[in-house]
């Protein structure tokens, strides 16, 4: 199982933020909640943490844990780990996506989210909206 650690960033609009996986990437053209791959040795905080600085170039501050979810992809399972988190500051430069919006919460199935990141935005709905 791969652990894999996500932020639900939110902005002081109370938007959130989810970015579009770019071609020739697994899962291209999905939206997701930015993170990345828990290495060997690290805390999910800090991998998150590094995760959002060498894809957007982004610093948040991680609040608190949120929720897990296990999903079965085809070839791999993954455990993704999200934590709520607040928006400091980005350059958005983008390495692994294409795009990026700030979407309302009650919007978020509305978009094409990767499969293991719609129960944890439905878990989100249900306690925000």
């Amino acid at each position: 199982m791969i652990q894999v650690v996500c932020g639900l960033i939110l902005n002081n609009n109370g938007k959130i933020l989810i970015c579009r996986r770019k071609r020739e990437k697994f899962l291209e053209g999905y939206w997701e909640f930015p993170g990345g791959k828990v290495e060997e040795g690290e805390t999910p905080q800090k991998t998150l943490k590094r995760e959002l600085k060498e894809e957007l170039k982004m610093e948040v501050e991680i609040d608190i844990f949120f929720a897990t979810n296990i999903h079965d992809y085809s070839d791999f399972t993954i455990e993704l780990i999200s934590y709520l988190c607040t928006f400091i500051e980005a350059e958005f430069e983008m390495t692994d996506h294409d795009r990026f919006e700030w979407v309302l919460p009650k919007d978020l199935l509305n978009w094409k989210l990767a499969p293991a990141d719609i129960p944890i935005a439905k878990e989100y709905i249900k306690k925000v909206v």
